[in-house]
């Protein structure tokens, strides 16, 4: 079997898909699969308007080898591979981790001013070039043969995209335990940290609910006054995020990280008291499961694919988006209570063991040779 893997992303980049990508890569040749790696990277020098005509005819190119398309979503990638995999007459298949039109939506002024969630979004009728967006995804994802999701949650909105139940798979991402080798202090000694560390990492978009954090931190600094919020990553939300930070006073406990590469987003990790992720919306996410792996007392809210790696109050707490008092009360929980940091840690270490490579590449083998 031969396979092209059509992603936006891939190592050396950053985030879940490719991470993901870069693990089929890796693992699908021990079973008797030929694979080749086709990155948006190769045409993104290239101006907007003509991208995606050159990503489709190096997919059409690149499809005469393989017996399989698999994409990595269902618009940048997704689309022309679709359209190569039907010109070439090639089996498609697609993987969903998000709503693309839904993100987009979101960072445009609309969609922080009036913040629909998911659900809300697939019964709203938005702008011309959001419903382009949803009619686009909607279209790949119907016309794949096969659609696998990360998360139960995620297999709900799908469906409402119109794709049979039966043809979406649920396999939930891998996570094996990150390489850090320090111990707590010795990362927190090379980071330059200290006190009580709240880490939170994701791109600086809305509904990530970095604004939220920094609020929490600005209520809590009477009773922690050593407290600091370390937020890992990038994003178009970042000079609002800072300028907040500044306004409330607290921007001297609140660092941003900007971008940062896989092994020192692990030893922030490893440095943290609390993970905390604020978010209105995760189809599954990856670095819950790193966080569960390094044995990070978690945080989180209770949306999307969060409660199927979160058991609330055993691996982790579940609060509301955006529910500063609960956030407030369950990190100054954890600060304080040591036992109950540990039992969570301890319980979410057991819990992911069940994430492991070997499993989640059975199941998509299983997708692929149907």
């Amino acid at each position: 079997m031969r396979i092209l893997i059509a992603t936006g992303v891939f190592a050396p980049d950053i985030g879940g898909p490719a991470t993901y990508s870069k693990l089929l890569a890796d693992e699908l040749p021990r079973y008797g699969i030929d694979v080749s790696v086709l990155s948006f990277r190769s045409v993104r020098h290239l101006p907007k308007a003509i991208r995606h005509f050159a990503y489709f005819l190096k997919a059409l190119r690149a499809s005469v080898r393989a017996d399989i398309v698999f994409a990595q979503d269902p618009v940048s990638v997704g689309l022309p591979a679709l359209c190569a995999a039907k010109i070439m007459r090639k089996r498609f298949i697609l993987k969903v981790v998000g709503d693309y039109a839904w993100e987009q939506y979101c960072q445009r002024g609309e969609g922080v001013k009036d913040f629909l969630t998911l659900e809300e979004f697939q019964r709203t009728r938005c702008d011309f070039v959001t419903e382009l967006r949803k009619k686009v995804q909607w279209f790949v994802a119907q016309h794949a043969e096969q659609v696998i999701v990360p998360s139960a949650y995620l297999k709900t909105i799908i469906a409402q995209w119109g794709v049979p139940s039966e043809k979406i798979q649920v396999i939930y991402n891998a996570c094996e335990t990150p390489a850090v080798s320090e111990s707590k202090e010795d990362v927190r000694r090379v980071l330059g940290l200290q006190g009580n560390i709240i880490v939170s990492i994701g791109r600086l978009v809305p509904w990530k609910g970095f604004l939220g954090l920094i609020e929490v931190v600005q209520k809590m600094l009477t009773e922690f006054p050593d407290l600091v919020l370390v937020i890992v990553g990038d994003g178009p939300q970042r000079f609002v995020l800072e300028k907040r930070a500044q306004e409330l006073g607290v921007d001297e406990h609140v660092i941003f990280t900007g971008r940062a590469e896989r092994e020192n987003v692990w030893r922030y990790l490893k440095a943290a008291d609390v993970f905390a992720l604020n978010t209105a919306y995760e189809g599954f996410s990856h670095q819950i499961l790193e966080a569960m792996a390094l044995g990070v007392p978690i945080i989180t809210t209770a949306v999307g694919g969060n409660g199927e790696a979160i058991n609330n109050g055993e691996t982790g707490v579940l609060v509301a988006y955006n529910d500063k008092e609960a956030l407030a009360q369950a990190i100054s929980r954890i600060f304080k209570n040591k036992a109950f940091a540990d039992m969570l840690a301890h319980n979410a270490k057991k819990k992911v063991e069940a994430f492991s490579t070997e499993r989640m590449v059975g199941e998509t083998i299983k997708v692929l040779r149907v």
